[in-house]
């Protein structure tokens, strides 16, 4: 974890000094989002809380999203990422929600997206959503490439929010 500890030092440095919190909900990257943000020394300025959001009843019930909202979207998407992150952000009244959901593998899901692909979301002063795709079957490989893109993302719209 010492290639994501320091970036999300990093990250929190900045939340830190702007005074400014996050939360997350993710997926497919089964709770290493939260725990880099967590290794980090002072993490309770800035991290309020999160979940790993993994089936249709965690989304419901931790993040309080009902089916309905779902209309004409499906998870491991762009859209659902950002409804994710803003359902998060707005649940614990954080500055910025942060949101993960893919298909780690060892094989795609059953929307077809193949393993290796995430969508990641940030929502707060600066909203961005993307899509990786590592194009590996690996699932811890993949995991850790979830967390690490979703911390870049993070920092990326933090720094873009003050410049």
């Amino acid at each position: 974890m010492t290639g994501l500890s320091s970036m999300a030092s990093s990250v929190g440095a900045l939340l830190m000094a702007r005074t400014q919190t996050v939360a997350v909900a993710e997926s497919s990257a089964g709770g290493l989002i939260a725990a880099s943000l967590l290794a980090v020394p002072g993490a309770s300025a800035y991290f309020i809380g999160g979940g790993v959001v993994y089936t249709h009843a965690a989304r419901r019930g931790l993040l309080r999203v009902p089916d309905e909202a779902l209309a004409g979207m499906r998870a491991s998407t762009e859209p659902y990422a950002r409804l994710k992150a803003r359902a998060v952000r707005e649940l614990l009244g954080a500055t910025w929600g942060l949101a993960e959901t893919g298909a780690t593998g060892p094989t795609g899901n059953r929307y077809g997206d193949a393993a290796g692909h995430a969508c990641i979301a940030v929502s707060g002063p600066v909203e961005r959503v993307i899509t990786l795709e590592t194009r590996q079957a690996d699932r811890e490989a993949n995991m850790w490439a979830f967390a690490r893109a979703a911390l870049e993302l993070l920092e990326a719209c933090v720094k873009e929010a003050t410049a």
